[in-house]
Parts: structure tokens; sequence; C-alpha cells
């Protein structure tokens, strides 16, 4: 944000109504002010605009890169829903949830639990790493990010250089890598994954769990202990590959701050990639994305797939994530390639 001077400042006390915009080293400020505050021989109108001219301090540039995610000076419609402050990855530090996120989170996809939140969350991180993460943003660091989705998009784009340059690769549940290298890359650092699309990872990828009910916590301690949750409400697996020490798990106040700042509440909740792409905007200062949206023919279907599958938005506000995704783009937060 911008300091005024104390030449500014000193007209702290006015009844103003005050809008201020940047020419060169000053801002522009354009005040409407009761004429009494004014010592002037010029004959004003009450009410009457007065512009001030005054010079300014811009803070400190936010990260390395020529243009950072986090940048709130760019645009009123990014600042309005980007929240610096809101919680991503969860730890025992953040892990209680407020009455409003509790109800809501544990309202998207109803089941019976003995086990309580709580419990659940002592044991997870008893299990796993208790640890604050990406807490490391400021004017030294350029962290570039991939977020790679599973449109068909991506078959023949010879992408897959250009995604591996990137510092962090992110996928998104089952999208492999092995014999789709040339369009998607080999690298992965991040699989965005919850039990119904767990896959296997090898032991520098960090799974990172999506969970949208207790239950999925739940299965992860039992994944890598008792391999005793066989089933939430479809058979999943019981057990997963991956490096323990890399686990982390998305914060349930996270989601319910993309489907109400982001999403403005379309659909029940928000699609697994349009959570992974808001979370890349908290941890990366340059975002590109791969693998979103249909194939140029207009099919939707995964790169993997052997036959076309035309998917169902279901409960996800999918025309107002892809429009929110191509207003990121227009005011150049995000890149989107957008494949053959």
């Amino acid at each position: 944000m911008y300091q005024l001077s104390s030449h500014a400042n000193a007209h702290n006390d006015l009844e103003s109504d005050l809008h201020i915009c940047q020419i060169d080293t000053f801002l522009k400020v354009i005040a409407i002010v009761p004429y009494s505050n004014f010592q002037t021989n010029r004959s004003l109108n009450p009410r009457q605009p007065v512009e001030i001219m005054v010079p300014f301090t811009k803070q400190r540039g936010l990260c390395a890169c020529d243009k950072c995610v986090a940048d709130l000076n760019d645009t009123d419609w990014f600042f309005m829903r980007f929240n610096p402050t809101v919680p991503f990855l969860l730890n025992r530090r953040n892990g209680v949830l407020r009455s409003d996120v509790y109800s809501w989170w544990t309202g998207l996809q109803v089941e019976t639990n003995k086990v309580t939140y709580t419990d659940v969350v002592d044991t997870l991180f008893s299990v796993f790493p208790d640890e604050e993460h990406y807490s490391d943003a400021g004017p030294d660091r350029c962290r570039t990010c991939a977020v790679v989705g599973n449109s068909g998009n991506l078959l023949r784009s010879n992408y897959g250089p250009i995604i591996d340059l990137h510092d962090f690769v992110i996928r998104i549940n089952k999208g492999p890598t092995e014999g789709y290298e040339k369009d998607v890359g080999s690298k992965t650092t991040h699989r965005i994954l919850y039990p119904e699309s767990a896959v296997d990872l090898d032991n520098s990828t960090h799974l990172v769990l999506l969970p949208f009910k207790i239950k999925d916590m739940r299965w992860l301690i039992s994944a890598f202990t008792t391999k005793h949750i066989t089933r939430t409400y479809i058979r999943v697996r019981h057990t997963v590959n991956a490096n323990r020490d890399k686990v982390m798990i998305i914060h349930p106040e996270f989601i319910k701050y993309v489907y109400e700042s982001w999403l403005q509440k379309h659909g029940r909740y928000p699609s697994t990639g349009f959570i992974t792409l808001i979370f890349a905007l908290h941890i990366c200062d340059q975002v590109d994305v791969f693998g979103f949206g249909a194939k140029s023919d207009g099919n939707w279907h995964h790169y993997f797939d052997t036959s076309l599958i035309h998917f169902s938005r279901g409960s996800h506000g999918g025309d107002f994530e892809n429009k929110t995704m191509n207003e990121l783009l227009l005011l150049n937060k995000i890149s989107i390639h957008k494949g053959w």
C-alpha cells in the first residue's frame, strides 16, 4: 500500500471523501472537503472537489519476480478476493476451526463420525510433520509454479519441458506423467488428492490432502499406519506409497475461503482444480496453468483416458470458475496455456 507523507497526514482530521491515484512519484488526492477546512482566497463552493498533490513512499517489492501474484495494488477486484492471512495448510497451531467453518465444512459430504475432529487433528500431527510451510515470501524470492490439470488439451502440446522448468509443479488427482512426459513433463513437487483419487508418489513429492470430510483425514492416518480404512462413500485404497515427512493437509478454512471469496458461493463447493489454483496463488510468486478446460474441438476428457468422456460439472460452479480464471488471466495474475 502507499504511505502518505506527513504533509498529507495533516489532513487526517478532515471529514472528507478521498480518491487516490499514482502519478509518477506523487499521489493525486482528489478530496471533497468542507469549505471551512481550507484557508484560501479562492472562491470555493461547499463540497467542491479539490486536487492535492503529495509525495508518497511505495512499499518494497513483494518478491524478486518482475510481477508478483500477491501485489494487492494492481486491482480492486483482486484486492477484494485475495486474503494473504487465511491459513492454507493445517497444523496444530491453526487447527481449531471457527464454528462457522466447522459447520460449513462438515456439511460438504455428510458422514457419521464416532471420532471427533479434535482427536483426528491431534493424531494427524503425531504421524505427520507439524510445520508452518511457505512463510518465506519476500523481496528475495521468485518462486515459479506450474499448476497442471488433467485436460485432454495437453495431448500434442509439447509443454513437458516448459512445465518442468518451474520451481514447483503441482499436479491434481491421478494425472500420470509416465508415458506422457513430452506433453505434461516428468517433474512433480506436489500432488493434490483425496482418498477417492489417491495414487502412489515418489519420495520427493509432497502428498497434499484435500479433505472434504473428517474421514478423509482419518483415511490419511490409516493409509500410513493401520491401513484399516478401505471405504469412504466408495471403496478406496487402504494404503498409499508416499513420503510421510512430505505430507501436507489443506486447511478446511481455506476451502471455505475459496468458495466464498473467489466463487461468491456459486455451486456447492469448489472443484479440486480451482482450489489448487488458488492454493498456488498463496504459495507462489508466478503461476502458469496447464491442462484446464476443453480441447480445441470442445470435447472434455482427461489426457490419459482412452475414450472421450463428457464430464458433468456436478457440485461445482464450473462456469463461474472459468470466468474467475479468465479474470485472473486478464489481470496478468496467471498465465493459461490452452494446449491443443
